[in-house]
């Protein structure tokens, strides 16, 4: 861990004295992880039993609804074991095992996005080549490279955390965001500002230009077939599209939380609003597909 070796542990802070509703908020922590998981699991479990399913775009719904549940688990078991912790402490190790496992989570739901708006194009707009184009091979590789892609992202990008020297152990917030543990280090570098620009710009800039690319030439295609093809293309394309934009709003959120600090908003609130993804992201996702 190089110089943060000095900081054994970090304080998330923004649990504050929860006092006797720490009951509540852990039971409904509890129920809402737990439906996550279900979820998510019955819709995998489902797609693997049924033959009829075992479709490109199945498969790929498949590995979302892992990173979702990937995701949820980074964060959710944190939250659980600090509702009865009365210091709030998380170790150096693991405060960075969570900061990978988020980043590394919405990396690769993005990226599956784009991956499944590929296999919408591919299937819409070329649809004699398809069973050539998105073969199963093909298919468990774009899968394979989705993940490999996600992990060299935030390595190259924030890599350089790990061997920060930390001035304080404070992080104001309910589980270890890299955000904050930048602003902890001593002192901040333009490294810093230079990661948070490349994760965006490979994160979410490059799949979701991927999707934009692919929905405009799936909508240019549309418009000369007949009606009946239109409302198929609508049909199978509406879960992604809903997805995209919640995933949209949700960086949104977030973003405006760090950049712009507004200080008439409640503290709950600014606490819970840069959360928006992480805690409806991965139940939207198994309803909506689900359906």
């Amino acid at each position: 861990m190089g110089n943060s070796s000095e900081t054994v542990s970090f304080v998330l802070a923004a649990y504050g004295n929860v006092g006797e509703l720490k009951h509540l908020y852990f039971i409904i922590i509890l129920v809402w992880y737990f439906s996550i998981c279900v979820a998510n699991t019955v819709l995998i479990v489902v797609i693997c039993v049924d033959r009829r399913l075992h479709e490109p775009m199945y498969i790929l719904l498949c590995n979302l609804c892992l990173s979702e549940i990937n995701g949820s688990t980074s964060l959710y078991p944190l939250l659980l074991s600090q509702m009865f912790s009365d210091s709030h402490e998380v170790t150096v190790p693991w405060c960075f095992l969570q900061m990978f496992c988020l980043c590394t989570s919405a990396s690769v739901e993005l990226c599956s996005l784009a991956a499944m708006a590929y296999d919408r194009y591919v299937s819409i707009c070329n649809p004699f080549t398809y069973n050539v184009i998105m073969n199963t091979e093909r298919v468990f590789l774009l899968i394979l490279l989705v993940w490999v892609y996600s992990f060299l992202s935030f390595i190259f990008t924030y890599s350089f955390i790990f061997s920060l020297k930390f001035c304080g152990n404070i992080i104001h917030n309910v589980y270890c965001d890299h955000q904050f543990l930048i602003r902890l280090s001593c002192p901040v570098s333009i490294k810093s500002f230079i990661s948070d620009i490349s994760f965006v710009l490979l994160s979410a800039f490059i799949p979701f230009s991927l999707i934009l690319v692919s929905y405009m030439k799936i909508l240019r295609v549309c418009q000369k077939t007949s009606k009946e093809n239109k409302q198929k293309a609508v049909t199978t394309c509406t879960p992604q599209i809903i997805s995209v934009s919640n995933l949209c709003v949700g960086c949104i959120c977030y973003f405006i939380d760090f950049k712009f600090v507004v200080s008439q908003v409640p503290n709950e609130v600014r606490i819970i609003l840069p959360m928006y993804v992480l805690i409806f992201q991965p139940m939207l996702t198994p309803f909506m597909y689900g359906f």
